[in-house]
């Protein structure tokens, strides 16, 4: 999830890694390979990148749209009540049975 990226970078890279099965070598960590991986991700970095900055779709939107400030629960000032609930609905009838938990604040 989002926030947890947000709250603990390294911690969720490490699980990232192990779950695709190419976990960091001690020497590595060591390193600074991990703290260079999350500098490379690190939202303005990617946000900043030419492609999303420059790009657009065949149908004329720009890759831009893709990044808006990379804030935890931002996506309030875009979403009416109606909206989110429908969309609320939508994610705990498709991800039923996931074991996924979401917060609704």
């Amino acid at each position: 999830m989002y926030e947890e990226i947000k709250k603990k970078p390294k911690v969720q890279l490490k699980r990232l890694v192990e779950f695709l099965e190419c976990p960091n070598s001690t020497e590595e960590e060591n390193c600074g390979v991990v703290d260079e991986i999350l500098k490379m991700c690190n939202f303005e970095n990617l946000k900043n990148l030419e492609v999303n900055t420059n790009g657009q779709f065949s149908t004329g939107e720009t890759y831009n749209l893709f990044f808006r400030k990379g804030e935890i629960g931002d996506w309030k000032n875009y979403f009416t009540r109606k909206k989110s609930d429908k969309l609320n609905h939508t994610i705990e009838e498709k991800f039923q049975g996931s074991g996924l938990k979401f917060s609704y604040v």
